[in-house]
């Protein structure tokens, strides 16, 4: 670990909980101990939402991220800058808590892997995160599980993917790296080759599909179950980034339940423990295809802070400490919306049209600390709640109408 790295260590201590660097391993206490701890690999809005939940449970949680003015970094009971890529310093900060768990899947596999061999509880677990991180792999797995998924090549580079012309269209995806629509881009013809990524990754089959939508799933310890109903999401085709969620998803009982079985086959294979979001494609005749999947609270699931009895949040509290998972009933329809930088927008973070949204019935504002915006990155999101899915809708377009997300220079 660098000089830096001690120092903010050294600080947390002073300021916070200890932090200790011996070569034990901590050993687990109850949720309810007073000093008891729970890591979070990543300081982004997840961890920020799931920390506003943790605190009901008198939960103390700890964050690791590399910066100093992440989304977490004003609401953690403890916050550790310090890079979650680098080995020692996510082992070092791995030991010092009770039970680690992530909000971003780009992290050092290798110390989660050696923490868990020193008995450490990590959920999702290395080897749940080593497939996912890897699109490749996600890709494999649901061939060798028998879980539709459209046809798929994996190349090593550019050069590769002109063998595979006469198959084209293609999404290509980057196997590791990409998040946020990032990542990943069409290619429909020769010419898209001369701007195909050239690093390893996955070309998969463009469906033409009608619908996109997604199950967000837990599993705890002991094995409990339990999905949220479905949602279905619509795309800003610009950043590939989810416009609107809607809850429920308008599809037939056929294809929920087919979504679902899919979810629950798929946390069974992988033996996993936590909060699980799979997202799907719905073809033209009806058919469920898994896209890919995410082990942490995901961005279709915001609307349940509102919308559920439960929220996604809680609910991966409860299934990573192994408590009984919550109620996922829907309370009322639902509207999401990400409220994303405008284009062309970069610097100190200005929110136009806010005050007047809040005065509009079942409106709900969730802004996630960033102080500075660019063109299409997440600042926040809004919820629509109503008495009917239309009406949420509605006003679901009216708050995108009138918000905006600018910069204020």
């Amino acid at each position: 670990m660098d000089e830096t790295t001690h120092e903010v260590f050294e600080k947390e201590i002073a300021n916070h909980l200890p932090i200790s660097f011996s070569d034990e391993i901590r050993p687990m206490k109850s949720f309810y101990s007073n000093d008891f701890r729970l890591g979070v690999l990543g300081g982004g809005q997840l961890g920020r939402m799931l920390i506003q939940e943790a605190v009901n449970y008198d939960v103390r949680v700890a964050v690791l991220d590399p910066s100093s003015d992440a989304p977490c970094s004003a609401c953690a009971h403890q916050f550790v800058q310090g890079s979650f890529n680098d080995f020692q310093t996510v082992y070092d900060f791995g030991k010092s808590v009770d039970v680690l768990t992530i909000e971003i899947e780009h992290v050092n596999l290798e110390a989660l892997e050696a923490l868990q061999k020193a008995g450490k509880k990590i959920y999702p677990s290395p080897d749940v995160l080593r497939i996912v991180k890897d699109k490749g792999l996600q890709k494999e797995f649901y061939q060798t599980h028998g879980i539709a998924t459209a046809p798929f090549h994996l190349i090593e580079n550019r050069n590769e993917a002109e063998r595979f012309v006469s198959e084209f269209p293609f999404m290509q995806k980057l196997r590791t790296g990409g998040y946020d629509g990032k990542g990943v881009q069409a290619l429909r013809s020769v010419v898209d080759l001369n701007h195909a990524f050239d690093e390893p990754s996955v070309l998969e089959k463009m469906i033409d599909f009608q619908k996109e939508i997604s199950v967000i799933i837990a599993r705890n310890e002991s094995g409990e179950v339990k999905t949220f109903p479905l949602v279905e999401m619509e795309f800003n085709p610009e950043a590939n980034l989810v416009e609107f969620l809607f809850s429920p998803a308008e599809v037939d009982s056929s294809i929920e339940e087919q979504a679902l079985s899919m979810a629950k086959q798929i946390v069974d294979k992988l033996e996993f423990v936590g909060l699980l979001a799979v997202e799907m494609f719905v073809d033209r005749n009806g058919k469920v295809l898994v896209n890919e999947m995410a082990p942490r609270p995901h961005n279709s699931g915001h609307h349940t802070i509102e919308a559920c009895v439960t929220s996604q949040y809680e609910q991966h509290l409860r299934s990573i400490l192994n408590l009984p998972l919550g109620d996922t009933a829907l309370i009322r329809p639902a509207v999401m919306i990400n409220l994303l930088g405008e284009k062309n927008h970069s610097g100190p973070v200005h929110y136009q049209g806010l005050e007047e949204v809040m005065a509009w019935n079942g409106v709900h504002i969730h802004l996630y600390g960033k102080a500075e915006t660019r063109p299409f990155r997440k600042m926040g999101h809004v919820t629509c709640t109503a008495p009917t899915l239309d009406e949420a809708k509605h006003t679901a377009h009216e708050v995108m109408k009138t918000v905006k997300v600018i910069s204020t220079v």
